[in-house]
Protein backbone atom coordinates (compact mmCIF):
# COMPACT_ATOMS: atom_id res chain seq x y z
CA UNK A 1 0.00 0.00 0.00
CA UNK A 2 1.44 3.58 -0.86
CA UNK A 3 2.13 5.91 1.77
CA UNK A 4 -0.38 7.85 2.70
CA UNK A 5 0.68 11.79 1.33
CA UNK A 6 1.10 14.57 4.05
CA UNK A 7 -0.86 17.68 3.98
CA UNK A 8 1.12 20.09 1.63
CA UNK A 9 -0.17 23.52 2.90
CA UNK A 10 -3.11 25.71 4.60
CA UNK A 11 -5.36 25.23 1.34
CA UNK A 12 -4.94 22.02 0.80
CA UNK A 13 -5.92 21.22 4.26
CA UNK A 14 -8.85 23.22 4.76
CA UNK A 15 -10.43 20.99 1.09
CA UNK A 16 -9.38 18.38 2.80
CA UNK A 17 -10.95 19.05 6.21
CA UNK A 18 -14.24 20.10 4.24
CA UNK A 19 -14.46 17.16 2.17
CA UNK A 20 -14.36 15.44 5.09
CA UNK A 21 -17.01 17.30 6.49
CA UNK A 22 -19.64 16.88 3.32
CA UNK A 23 -18.65 13.32 3.45
CA UNK A 24 -20.45 12.49 7.14
CA UNK A 25 -17.21 10.42 7.71
CA UNK A 26 -14.67 11.43 10.54
CA UNK A 27 -11.72 12.91 9.72
CA UNK A 28 -9.76 9.53 10.30
CA UNK A 29 -11.72 7.66 8.35
CA UNK A 30 -11.69 10.37 5.14
CA UNK A 31 -8.27 10.50 5.65
CA UNK A 32 -7.68 6.87 5.29
CA UNK A 33 -9.87 6.62 2.66
CA UNK A 34 -8.51 9.50 0.71
CA UNK A 35 -4.71 8.25 1.12
CA UNK A 36 -4.04 11.26 3.75
CA UNK A 37 -1.78 11.18 6.63
CA UNK A 38 -4.55 11.87 9.36
CA UNK A 39 -2.00 13.03 11.75
CA UNK A 40 -0.74 16.02 9.03
CA UNK A 41 -4.33 16.56 8.47
CA UNK A 42 -5.30 17.03 12.50
CA UNK A 43 -2.17 18.96 12.84
CA UNK A 44 -3.04 21.35 10.59
CA UNK A 45 -6.99 21.37 11.86
CA UNK A 46 -5.32 21.68 15.93
CA UNK A 47 -2.93 24.56 14.65
CA UNK A 48 -5.42 26.29 12.75
CA UNK A 49 -8.14 26.32 15.73
CA UNK A 50 -5.40 27.55 17.79
CA UNK A 51 -4.99 30.70 15.69
CA UNK A 52 -8.71 31.21 15.39
CA UNK A 53 -8.86 30.56 12.10
CA UNK A 54 -9.75 27.06 11.21
CA UNK A 55 -12.43 25.83 8.38
CA UNK A 56 -16.06 28.21 9.02
CA UNK A 57 -18.68 25.69 10.41
CA UNK A 58 -16.23 22.64 11.37
CA UNK A 59 -17.13 21.05 13.88
CA UNK A 60 -15.01 17.81 14.12
CA UNK A 61 -16.29 15.00 16.92
CA UNK A 62 -13.39 13.33 18.64
CA UNK A 63 -13.51 10.57 20.53
CA UNK A 64 -12.75 11.91 24.66
CA UNK A 65 -14.33 9.04 27.24
CA UNK A 66 -16.06 6.36 25.96
CA UNK A 67 -16.51 4.02 28.89
CA UNK A 68 -19.52 1.70 28.77
CA UNK A 69 -21.47 3.36 26.40
CA UNK A 70 -21.41 6.38 27.50
CA UNK A 71 -20.26 9.40 24.75
CA UNK A 72 -18.23 12.69 25.73
CA UNK A 73 -18.89 15.68 22.82
CA UNK A 74 -16.24 18.11 22.90
CA UNK A 75 -16.16 20.92 21.07
CA UNK A 76 -14.71 24.75 21.70
CA UNK A 77 -15.35 24.50 25.49
CA UNK A 78 -18.72 23.02 25.21
CA UNK A 79 -19.07 19.38 26.33
CA UNK A 80 -22.18 16.87 25.71
CA UNK A 81 -22.82 13.78 27.21
CA UNK A 82 -24.99 10.94 26.18
CA UNK A 83 -25.17 7.63 26.75
CA UNK A 84 -26.59 4.43 24.85
CA UNK A 85 -30.15 5.53 25.84
CA UNK A 86 -30.68 8.64 23.99
CA UNK A 87 -32.93 8.29 21.35
CA UNK A 88 -32.16 8.91 17.52
CA UNK A 89 -34.26 11.66 17.77
CA UNK A 90 -32.53 13.79 20.49
CA UNK A 91 -29.18 12.85 19.07
CA UNK A 92 -30.34 14.13 15.52
CA UNK A 93 -31.77 17.61 16.78
CA UNK A 94 -28.24 17.99 18.91
CA UNK A 95 -26.21 17.22 15.38
CA UNK A 96 -28.50 20.05 13.33
CA UNK A 97 -27.92 22.46 16.24
CA UNK A 98 -24.06 21.83 16.14
CA UNK A 99 -24.32 21.82 11.97
CA UNK A 100 -26.24 25.24 12.36
CA UNK A 101 -23.08 26.87 14.53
Amino acid sequence: MAEARKIKNEADALACLAAARASGAGTAQWARAHGVDGRSLNAWRVNMERRGDGPEGFVEVVPGAVTGGRYVLEVEGGRLEFDDGCSADTLRRVLDVLRSC
